[in-house]
């Protein structure tokens, strides 16, 4: 019953449709037969009182390996190469979201915070890597590390903390694929940088003046004495012509001390015609800067936003209502169901990116949302089996 329970809530998932379980136990009525058993091996469907409480007690570390075979499984089948960097290098984006808030439903693996209101407000945060590309729209989400109360520890778990524990597990895997890690200002501290190099992958995180002074300090002195390098180039977007501005050192402090980890850096400061400028960050980099290779590492640098925009405001916005309370429950349940909303999400891309059927019905039909009102209604009324299966 525990596998029809986690089949049955994410046939949910990849349909993006609440309601299937209903339809298809409607047509099992009907018909003596239904969608979730033929296409998701779903022997008895539960009720959603049931999945909830056989999938509280279960962990979602059980589904990690699924998302690592499926993507090793693309990755050697080539679907990944469009990303590889002119290094050979994958990017993989760290960042944290919230899935879940509220002042009324929590568990014992929620954070809490005090709002201004004096009430307690109980949240899960997850931490979502992912495989991302400048200039590609796909994303291939990895297995999620989650915040969460850790045993023996008195202060409130973090999501640098939880970022650690995901590199411990999967930094060495991911590593076979050459990596670079991408992140904010949050990740680029040296215990971190540390950590990413101890598991063999490479680092590239932003880098800012309040949190690294030594290390401005030190771009100030070759400021004076006129020794940053520097690469200027034009580009037309169609409407105005921008100037690009990049800048870069190697072997700068990360941190004061002897035993200071030295790092490349560089910097884009994008100005329009009138000198007004419209973008500026800067990184830190593991690997040394150069002319040859700081527009890409710009690029790179600059492809961490896809987190955001490709893989968490589609989890939020496009059909997978990942801050939806599917259930909370008492132990696993909200972190599980999460799992099951990612690895929806992940099947989608490679399905995308592999399956030619799949692919074309998606050129008919390029609005997800489209595609997805189309599959509910075809699956409620119509009965499908997998090509091969018994009828």
């Amino acid at each position: 019953m525990i596998g029809d329970a986690a089949l049955s809530a994410f046939s949910v998932f990849f349909m993006q449709s609440p309601s299937f379980l209903d339809d298809q136990r409607r047509m099992q009525k009907e018909r003596g037969r239904n969608n979730a058993g033929s296409l998701f091996g779903v022997h008895q469907i539960p009720s959603t009182q049931q999945i909830g409480n056989l999938l509280d007690p279960i962990s979602r570390t059980h589904l990690d390996a699924v998302f690592m075979n499926l993507v090793d499984a693309a990755h050697q089948q080539g679907a990944l190469e469009t990303h590889r960097q002119a290094d050979g290098r994958l990017l993989i984006a760290l960042d944290g979201t919230e899935y879940h808030g509220s002042c009324a439903i929590g568990c014992p693996q929620c954070s809490t915070r005090t709002l201004n209101s004096g009430q307690t407000q109980f949240y899960h945060v997850a931490i979502t890597p992912v495989i991302v590309a400048p200039g590609q729209s796909d994303v291939f989400p990895l297995p999620a590390a989650f915040v969460h109360p850790q045993d023996g520890q008195e202060k409130q778990d973090c999501e640098l903390s939880a970022a650690k524990r995901w590199l411990q597990q999967w930094g060495e895997h991911t590593a076979s694929w050459r990596t670079t890690l991408l992140g904010d200002d949050l990740y680029c501290h040296q215990p971190f940088c540390e950590h990413v190099l101890a598991q063999g992958c490479a680092f590239l995180f932003v880098c800012l003046p309040t949190s690294h002074q030594l290390l401005y300090e030190w771009v100030a002195d070759f400021e004076r004495n006129g020794e940053v390098s520097t690469l200027v180039k034009t580009r037309w977007t169609g409407r105005e012509r921008l100037t690009n501005t990049y800048r870069w050192l190697n072997d700068l402090p990360l941190r004061d001390g002897d035993d200071a980890l030295r790092v490349g850096w560089c910097e884009l400061t994008t100005t329009d015609a009138q000198g007004r400028v419209l973008y500026h960050n800067a990184w830190a980099s593991s690997e040394p800067v150069s002319a040859e290779n700081v527009v890409a590492f710009v690029a790179a640098g600059r492809s961490r936003w896809k987190v955001e925009n490709e893989n968490n405001n589609t989890l939020k916005t496009q059909g997978y209502h990942f801050e939806h309370n599917y259930g909370h429950g008492k132990q696993h349940l909200a972190s599980l169901l999460a799992s099951l909303i990612l690895l929806a999400f992940l099947v989608h891309t490679l399905l995308d990116r592999l399956d030619l059927a799949y692919r074309a019905v998606r050129r008919e039909l390029p609005s997800r949302r489209t595609f997805f009102e189309h599959l509910r209604a075809l699956t409620q009324y119509l009965y499908f089996r997998l090509l091969g299966a018994a009828v």
